[in-house]
């Protein structure tokens, strides 16, 4: 019962002991979050911008950018 937590919690320890690449499946919130948890501990997340973007709270005023979109860059 409950892989997904024993897989989160593999996965961290073996990120912890050097392991840079699993095949793992997104869609399991548990294992994803320990994966970003780890890489947050480990350095590999500069400054926790992509555990922020990911689990941060939304302001109080709605969208934190004004509620522009996001648009492509014009080259």
């Amino acid at each position: 019962p409950n892989r997904n937590g024993i897989n989160a919690a593999f996965l961290t320890m073996a990120i912890g002991a050097g392991m840079t690449s699993a095949i793992t499946s997104p869609l399991h919130a548990e294992v994803m979050q320990a994966v970003m948890g780890a890489d947050v501990m480990m350095g590999h997340d500069p400054d926790c911008a992509s555990w922020i973007r990911k689990y941060r709270e939304p302001s109080a005023e709605g969208r934190g950018r004004g509620g522009r979109k996001r648009r492509r860059r014009r080259v």
